[in-house]
């Protein structure tokens, strides 16, 4: 579990497939406090890692062919910043929320608004698969825990702040750009929920009663 608040970035330095799977290759800081097995958020994405260089801070993950479909990591290539976040340990703090590294599906960015001192940016995704966002929500974005600002069928924005704006990938973000989201854990379990409840509840015929006819009294 994950709680969508960046340890730092990483640099995707190779790529390699190997039948249907990719291994990535990442340099960051952190691969010198990281071990095999160990569960890393890259983007959003939880992945193992299984090979460490410490001494070259690099360390190496796996994903297979369900993981590439449905996020964007199979768009990545050398060269790219990947937001990463190791998982929470229980007495850590929980800044965010609750972030599985389950990716929902993919959105694409269509608008980026600039103000005075801050960022908004503006996503569009399948209603069809999921639909979960709702204003002063949670969403986790590449990894990032965020407050959504507006929200309708198909679309959604949020504000960044310029620390989060250089300290992701954020900055990297423009019109067009496709990213991974996680809707919130919270949502999901509702809907299935309601889902089970309207399927198990069966709808009770009202048998319409007899008009009872008055009997005249003769005197």
């Amino acid at each position: 579990m994950f709680s969508g608040i960046v340890e730092s970035l990483g640099e995707i330095v190779k790529v390699s497939k190997e039948g249907s799977n990719i291994h990535f290759t990442v340099k960051a800081d952190i691969a010198s406090k990281l071990k095999v097995d160990q569960s890393v958020s890259l983007d959003g994405v939880c992945l193992t890692v299984v090979k460490v260089n410490k001494k070259e801070k690099k360390y190496v993950v796996t994903a297979i062919e369900e993981t590439l479909n449905k996020t964007c990591l199979r768009i990545w290539e050398k060269g790219y910043l990947v937001n990463l976040e190791r998982s929470m340990k229980a007495d850590g703090r929980f800044d965010g929320h609750i972030v599985q590294g389950h990716v929902d599906q993919t959105a694409t960015c269509y608008k980026v608004e600039t103000f005075d001192g801050s960022w908004k940016y503006f996503f569009k995704y399948d209603p069809k698969k999921n639909n979960f966002t709702v204003k002063k929500g949670s969403i986790c974005v590449n990894g990032v825990s965020l407050t959504v600002v507006d929200s309708e069928y198909d679309m959604f924005s949020v504000a960044i702040i310029p620390y989060t704006y250089e300290n992701t990938n954020f900055h990297k973000i423009k019109e067009g750009t496709i990213v991974n989201i996680e809707f919130d854990i919270i949502g999901k379990y509702m809907q299935k929920l309601m889902e089970l409840y309207f399927v198990q509840e069966k709808p009770v015929a009202i048998k319409p009663q007899k008009k009872q006819q008055s009997k005249s009294t003769k005197k």
